[in-house]
């Protein structure tokens, strides 16, 4: 019912959407007297226009990069296609053969695309693959269920795809799903058991430090979750019948949260576009273009997400079992581990990613590393000025280490 009656108000407003698009101006007639109202005009109607979300994986964009003196062709591939799922490469071609790393995007209501700058960083000096997931009104319900041990399952069946000697980096929800994965993998002997895993504002134990975010998921009761939050896909779509947690919700969720800073944004947005000021709009627009692209979660996987990381930490416990038994972190011994945290980060707080490291008994001193940024949110860890000059080379100095 409750995606039924989004589509319906959606579907209400594209006329409205529509006939903004089409009575724009456009070149603003250069008369003084009219010049003024023609540009408010104009920029209330660009405003009307995108006054909607996106269902639709947004593009990486990263045609080109530099490595070493030259700049070098990317090239997306899939390598390996699964439902829910796939691996992407951003594949290039150089001299040199770069050390692989496989980057975990967040299944929390955005694309991989959020990590775009994070990609665009790492391949300077890495073979980098990513989880590219599919939003789940278009899996069909023949693809079957998808929850966290699914997503362990898909971790390692794409870190085997890779081949032996990679590495991986995970971003923020699935720092917990990467651990176990690699703890399993480790238990196992598995080849492509990855060399070094870095950790990144992800909450590994979700009672320190409890934030915003952690008070919201565990102050109510499983129940209330399922009954409020989970909706049926619309017959329009593949997905048709399957159980899910809307992306719109999620991204109103965290809006809310914020709501001054994101009407702030857009009164901005407003005046750059009045004034003509089209260069600073446009990194306006692109970065909602980006945030209001949302993608919906299997009903499955959130649930599991806030009973299993959130109201009861099950992988800090000790009590996480993956396919019948139990998961041991400390069966990891030569996966060097780098966590990084951010010291104003209001989603993930200090402690939750580190927490980690107690986990990881076995590693010794050299092998482990933690990363405090001061200064930077959440977001600020992955993407921007600091993650680009002082977070990534830590990054990179550790994987170098390791080779």
């Amino acid at each position: 019912m409750l995606y039924d009656m989004y589509q319906f108000q959606d579907d209400l407003i594209a006329p409205v959407r529509a006939f903004a698009r089409h009575v724009r101006f456009g070149p603003i007639p250069t008369l003084p007297l009219l010049e003024d109202g023609f540009s408010r005009f104009d920029a209330a109607m660009e405003m009307m226009s995108r006054f909607r979300l996106s269902h639709t994986r947004p593009a990486f964009g990263i045609d080109r990069v530099r490595v070493g003196n030259r700049d070098v062709e990317v090239r997306e591939e899939v390598t390996l296609d699964l439902p829910f799922g796939k691996l992407l490469h951003f594949a290039k071609d150089v001299e040199t053969a770069q050390p692989s790393i496989l980057v975990v995007a967040p299944l929390s209501g955005h694309f991989a695309t959020l990590l775009r700058g994070t990609v665009q960083t790492l391949l300077a000096d890495h073979d980098v693959y990513i989880t590219d997931w599919t939003n789940a009104r278009d899996v069909p319900l023949s693809a079957g269920m998808f929850g966290i041990e699914d997503y362990v399952d898909y971790t390692i069946r794409f870190l085997e795809a890779i081949g032996p000697n990679g590495n991986i980096l995970a971003v923020c929800q699935p720092c917990v799903q990467a651990l176990i994965a690699v703890a399993v993998m480790s238990a196992q002997d598995n080849p492509a058991t990855p060399r070094t895993m870095t950790l990144m504002a992800g909450p590994i134990d979700t009672r320190e430090s409890p934030t915003e975010v952690n008070e919201l998921a565990t102050g109510k009761p499983l129940d209330w979750f399922e009954d409020n939050l989970i909706t049926t896909v619309p017959a329009r779509y593949p997905g048709a019948g399957r159980k899910v947690y809307p992306g719109f919700v999620q991204l109103f969720a965290f809006m809310s949260m914020n709501m001054k800073r994101h009407t702030a944004q857009h009164r901005k947005l407003y005046t750059h576009l009045a004034r003509g000021e089209m260069a600073e709009a446009q990194k306006i627009k692109d970065f909602y273009d980006e945030y209001f692209a949302v993608l919906d979660l299997t009903a499955e996987f959130y649930l599991e997400t806030i009973d299993r990381i959130f109201q009861t930490p099950e992988l800090a416990q000790g009590t996480f079992t993956y396919r019948g038994e139990v998961v041991d972190p400390g069966a990891i011994r030569r996966t060097a581990l780098l966590t990084v945290e951010g010291g104003r980060d209001d989603i993930c707080a200090l402690g939750q990613t580190a927490a980690a490291h107690d986990l990881c008994r076995s590693l010794r001193p050299h092998l482990k590393r933690h990363h405090l940024q001061a200064n930077v949110g959440h977001y600020g860890v992955f993407n921007g000025r600091r993650w680009e000059r002082e977070i990534y080379p830590v990054v990179r100095n550790l994987i170098l280490a390791m080779e």
